[in-house]
């Protein structure tokens, strides 16, 4: 493999849609071209534009911000394309991590994708990669999930989920997390699982237990932050287990 090495500064493309990975808590986590790119766009798109002026007042990054959130998406996203068709260049970024990883970003690619405008990402941190590779579980095979539905769908989810061999990932908040090690244990059986918080942060928290363990002892789980769950897949032995049980005849 041939590494391009250069000291020159990324130069932006006008009409260009750029997805900025940003750091998901330590903000030194940042790519070299993503500063240029945000530095040198016309205008960023940002999930919480308070949340992203922290980052940007750090590198000293002036560039003008523009709402552009889950519940404005559809709104905000034509005079963005709009935009991007008069040859402006646009970076948006969330909150944390890679724009349309559980943020918005999703219906304003499709858009842009349709209108044959310029679409590039500039690759960086995200959550639920450190926190596979911190679990000690299988990472040759996984499947993302991210956030369970809260009511609708929630227990067809799950029970598809209990026959999935790939070691599993989810997203989960804080006034959940309780509520979904519970609904996972009651519906997967008992299963390895790691539960990240904070990852990159002061308070970075890391519990490698089983399901069961954490259900008997809520108190290890502090119920603030992010957390990434990264779940045991079903196995031969408790595929096999499984079978037994079903082919036990009721009395």
């Amino acid at each position: 493999m041939i590494l391009q090495m250069t000291s020159e500064k990324y130069e932006v493309k006008p009409g260009t849609l750029y997805l900025v990975s940003t750091p998901i808590g330590n903000l030194r986590d940042i790519s070299l071209r993503a500063l240029d790119v945000l530095a040198k766009v016309d205008l960023i798109a940002a999930e919480d534009t308070r949340t992203s002026r922290i980052l940007l007042d750090r590198y000293d990054i002036r560039t003008p911000t523009v709402s552009h959130h889950d519940f404005n998406e559809e709104r905000v996203a034509p005079s963005l394309i709009a935009k991007l068709k008069a040859e402006q260049s646009i970076a948006v970024i969330s909150d944390a991590g890679t724009p349309g990883i559980s943020d918005p970003a999703f219906h304003l690619v499709r858009q842009a994708i349709a209108e044959d405008i310029r679409v590039e990402c500039i690759p960086g941190a995200t959550a639920f990669v450190p926190a596979l590779v911190l679990s000690g579980l299988p990472t040759d095979r996984f499947v993302f999930e991210g956030f369970l539905p809260a009511k609708k769908g929630r227990a067809s989810r799950l029970q598809a989920l209990s026959t999935e061999p790939r070691t599993i990932i989810l997203y989960e908040s804080p006034h959940r997390i309780i509520r979904t090690v519970t609904d996972l244990y009651e519906t997967l059986g008992d299963r390895q699982v790691t539960i990240v918080r904070e990852l990159t942060k002061k308070f970075e928290t890391i519990v490698r237990s089983t399901l069961e363990q954490i259900v008997t002892n809520t108190g290890s789980l502090q119920a603030r932050g992010e957390f990434v769950i990264v779940l045991e897949g079903l196995t031969r032995r408790q595929r096999v287990r499984r079978k037994e049980t079903q082919a036990e005849p009721h009395r």
